[in-house]
């Protein structure tokens, strides 16, 4: 066992792993250059790895270049995942490594490297296109697809727990949406469900995905249900985490329509306490969060935020959901009659964006939904509950893969 081993021999094999970096390096787009800080604390040591689009170089100690990104775990975890026992993002769900610094360059350096014996590295972060548009993808695990859309605000990160949990029976593309994270950033966008749909369908046409279990919180929630409404044969089933559902009471209608997205080209930013506490506003049970993470996701938003694409895009989409009629030829909720796809809704009891109260409008439109409200949760049950999530996720998703089974089986015996 490592832990059995002196300071001397961890270290011997800590410094091992670093040196062969360099030949197992995958290489990054143009142009691609950052630099890593990896402390590892039980060994009292730091080592610098900057990579470029075309090497990676390592040396032990860190240097006058500032880093990018602050990697900070122990040992045996590192050696771990450059064995590829398990990957960064269940590394991270578990809290064996804390992060600083741009997170999404840290979530994708792994990716970066062989493991040995030339395996394929258990995470990638690439970039999709679809047509003008580049969708940045994480990607992990083997088996069915598994799409999963982050809401308004967030990255792919806020999804991390559940991609770390489907993973272990699915292949999960955890995106960032088109106007945020490390995704393309179009002011020209329309930034509606609709839009958002048309563009994903494209990244799994790029993918060659047929069909796939769809997962989206918030936002998120919202595209997904997009999806199953526009194309029901390629969703096999929608995993809604309070999705943002159209408001059927809209006091301030007339005030949001005068508010023009455009602003946002202006430039501007948020106090940090500012963000901070529209953060900390969408949980109910505050102490379920860890507050190291908290500061990363403040500080990951500040700093995507800076782009006056991202603002324009956040402008848009806030705009768009509140918006959305309810009613009537194309409203909401005569439109959520029509879902084919089977759907689980799962709410927060204390959510104060989108309240559980909106079940009663989805029984009344869609009484076929699943719909579960987690007690004492608010708008992000998949970090404030997640293991509860993820067990009704995994369970809805199975029941579902069982139901189609024997159709799956026996269009093959056909063929």
């Amino acid at each position: 066992m490592f832990s059995e081993l002196d300071q001397a021999a961890r270290l011997s094999l800590v410094e091992n792993a670093f040196r062969s970096l360099p030949e197992r390096y995958l290489g990054a787009e143009p142009g691609f250059d950052a630099t890593y800080h990896v402390r590892l604390c039980d060994l009292g040591h730091v080592w610098q790895v900057r990579c470029t689009s075309q090497a990676a170089r390592v040396c032990k100690g860190a240097t006058r270049r500032s880093p990018d990104v602050t990697i900070t775990t122990d040992a045996d975890t590192w050696l771990r995942l450059r064995e590829g026992e398990f990957s960064g993002v269940e590394a991270f769900q578990r809290r064996l490594l804390a992060v600083r610094g741009n997170l999404d360059y840290a979530v994708g350096f792994e990716g970066m490297f062989r493991l040995p014996n030339g395996r394929d590295p258990l995470v990638r972060i690439y970039d999709v296109a679809v047509g003008r548009h580049r969708i940045s993808t994480l990607t992990m695990g083997d088996g069915p697809d598994v799409l999963l859309i982050h809401g308004l605000g967030g990255t792919r990160a806020s999804l991390f727990e559940t991609a770390a949990a489907l993973s272990r029976r699915y292949r999960v593309h955890a995106i960032d949406l088109p106007g945020f994270g490390s995704s393309s950033k179009p002011a020209t966008g329309a930034y509606n469900a609709r839009w958002f749909a048309n563009i994903l369908l494209g990244m799994l046409d790029e993918l060659e995905v047929d069909r796939l279990h769809v997962v989206g919180n918030s936002l998120g929630g919202r595209i997904a249900i997009e999806l199953g409404l526009c194309a029901p044969e390629r969703v096999s089933a929608l995993g809604l985490l309070c999705p943002a559902v159209a408001f059927v009471h809209r006091g301030f209608h007339p005030i949001v329509r005068l508010l023009r997205p455009e602003f946002g080209m202006l430039p501007h930013r948020f106090r940090r306490s500012t963000v901070a506490s529209q953060f900390w506003n969408v949980f109910f049970d505050q102490d379920a969060v860890d507050p190291a993470v908290a500061d990363l996701v403040v500080d990951e938003f500040r700093r995507i935020y800076q782009s006056a694409g991202a603002r324009y895009a956040f402008l848009s989409s806030a705009r768009n959901i509140y918006l959305e009629a309810p009613y009537g030829r194309a409203g909401f909720y005569p439109r959520l009659a029509e879902l084919e796809p089977p759907a689980l809704f799962i709410w927060g009891s204390h959510d104060a964006l989108i309240p559980a109260g909106f079940s009663r409008h989805v029984r009344k439109w869609l009484p076929s939904a699943k719909q579960v409200t987690i007690e004492d949760c608010g708008h992000v049950p998949q970090v404030e509950c997640a293991e509860r999530t993820n067990e009704l996720l995994t369970g809805f998703f199975s029941g579902v893969d069982e139901r189609d089974a024997p159709v799956v089986a026996a269009g093959r015996t056909a063929a």
